[in-house]
């Protein structure tokens, strides 16, 4: 990311580009990377921090989307399966492989044979056969204490699991390094047009300086996802909500991801292992708020998701208690208004408008795919050679890390920073590669981001670079103290500084990340 001293230094030194992007999410990472990987002259805006929409809430799934095949679309199925595969081979360890288990129950749909008869279909585009049905004796072994009742077995199939946040993290870094730039807490207020309609740029409000700045671009893609149409372009998005709880790992553990039909509506619900805890989720309903709200889970759905676990697993008696963190996210879903939210389709689309190209919608899985369409809708105001795919890989291999370091350790480097692996290890001080807590996250990682990764507020470390204030209970409050030194030494925060920030971070885990009335109280592992 950019150096916070030399912040804006580059929209003075170059007002000209060819193209800017508006919207710092996973479509315009993606739309920055293949924009750099084409030499273009590509900027990247955003009005907060990068991911912090969409992009860090969603259900951390790369997936190929097994359900629209239910709904013949084979088209969008066989494309996400194609870019799951890619994202595995590219991005080892960010993007892992997951046992997705789905269990069958006499009178209950689907059964076994329409889901082998849908496996068949989706493991042929993967090139493989990796699907089984898993016998009900087995299936406890996997699963204990799943609720045994009319329980017939499972089918076992693969797909992938990430963090999205970070993943936006590594195609904006693969795009810095081809040249192009990225800048977060920079608003786009307005565009800016000639005479006769067309786009000639924007103009900008950093959010941390007071500036005012007029940028100029033949071509503007707004990638803002469900705030779409608030820079003009976008019709028909409809915001839905998913909201998901985290639970300490230790109190429901689960290896592999088990989704079930929820006995209130019949939606599919999951449970998956995430950096060390359990992840129950997830809703999918209309969002009615004021999309500058930070959204937050509501008692209904918290309760609706902890009906569906219990249902599932009896014996696990979870409560609010067993809550320490949660999050929300609102989908932009290109809607045909279907009564079931959860049946509209997960395609994205374009709107273009004399130099303005809108993309919206679509899946985290494809935003490679939704990068190339929004550029060829583009392409008429870009220079000839951009027209050309240039190939290649998304990311670039990563190094090899020394043999005597711990596998688990070499694995955790990679996943986080991919070919800088070797460069973040070489700046590790004394203890920055051990643990935080019960998390999975090092101390290197606090660093590093503090000092590369334009972390401007301490929500940007917790949420987004990391997932302490997820992953930790009490929003990470045990840990606070050492992080803000860290972050203290790093960007030369003031004493009072950093108390803004404490405070700010308490409230916003409050409010949007823990529970909708008081805070939970986290049972204590009895290990």
């Amino acid at each position: 990311m950019t150096n916070a001293s030399t912040r804006l230094h580059i929209l003075h030194e170059q007002p000209d580009w060819d193209l800017i992007v508006v919207g710092g999410g996973i479509t315009g990472a993606g739309i920055l990377r293949e924009a750099a990987r084409r030499g273009l002259r590509a900027l990247l805006v955003e009005q907060g921090d990068f991911a912090s929409g969409t992009s860090s809430r969603s259900s951390q799934m790369v997936h190929g989307g097994l359900r629209y095949l239910l709904s013949a679309d084979i088209g969008l199925t066989r494309a996400s399966v194609h870019e799951r595969q890619r994202l595995l081979r590219e991005a080892p360890g960010l993007v892992q492989s997951c046992g997705y288990l789905f269990p069958h129950r006499r009178r209950h749909k689907p059964g076994p044979r329409s889901m082998r008869t849908l496996l068949r279909i989706y493991d042929a585009f993967a090139g493989r056969r990796d699907y089984r049905f898993v016998p009900a004796l087995e299936l406890l072994m996997q699963a204990p204490g799943l609720d045994t009742r009319n329980l017939i077995g499972a089918t076992r199939y693969t797909d992938a699991i990430t963090d999205d946040a970070r993943l936006v993290f590594r195609v904006l870094r693969a795009a810095m390094t081809d040249g192009g730039h990225a800048i977060n807490y920079l608003r786009t207020t307005g565009l800016r047009r000639n005479r006769d309609g067309a786009i000639e740029g924007i103009n900008v409000h950093d959010g941390l300086g007071d500036e005012e700045l007029a940028l100029k671009a033949p071509l503007v893609i707004n990638a803002t996802g469900a705030w779409a149409d608030q820079l003009g372009g976008a019709r028909n998005i409809r915001p839905l909500r998913g909201s998901h709880l985290v639970i300490p790992g230790w109190r429901l553990p689960v290896a592999q991801c088990i989704t079930f039909m929820h006995p209130h509506d019949r939606r599919a619900v999951f449970v998956y292992p995430w950096q060390g805890t359990s992840i129950i989720g997830t809703t999918d309903i209309d969002h009615d708020a004021p999309l500058n709200r930070e959204p937050a889970i509501t008692a209904a759905e918290t309760q609706y998701l902890l009906d569906g676990i219990n249902h599932q697993f009896p014996g696990a008696g979870l409560t609010t208690g067993d809550i320490q963190s949660s999050w929300s996210g609102v989908r932009p879903v290109i809607g045909g208004h279907h009564d079931n939210p959860s049946r509209e389709r997960r395609r994205h689309s374009l709107w273009v408008d004399r130099g303005l190209v809108t993309v919206s919608g679509g899946k985290l899985t494809t935003f490679r795919l939704i990068a190339l369409d929004a550029l060829a809708a583009g392409a008429p105001l870009l220079p000839e050679y951009a027209r050309k795919d240039p190939g290649g890989m998304l990311f670039r291999p990563a190094p090899e890390l020394p043999a005597e370091l711990p596998r688990a350790l070499r694995q955790r480097l990679v996943a986080r920073f991919g070919d800088e692996a070797d460069a973040a290890l070489a700046q590790a001080e004394p203890g920055d590669l051990a643990s935080i807590g019960p998390s999975p996250v090092l101390w290197l990682e606090v660093r590093h981001a503090s000092r590369h990764e334009a972390v401007e507020h301490l929500d940007d470390l917790l949420l987004r670079r990391t997932r302490l204030g997820l992953l930790l209970p009490k929003g990470a409050a045990t840990y606070l103290a050492p992080i803000m030194d860290i972050l203290a030494r790093e960007k030369g925060w003031s004493t009072e500084r950093q108390q803004q920030e404490l405070e700010v971070w308490r409230q916003r885990y409050r409010s949007s990340y823990s529970l909708p009335q008081a805070e939970a109280t986290v049972t204590e592992n009895p290990a």
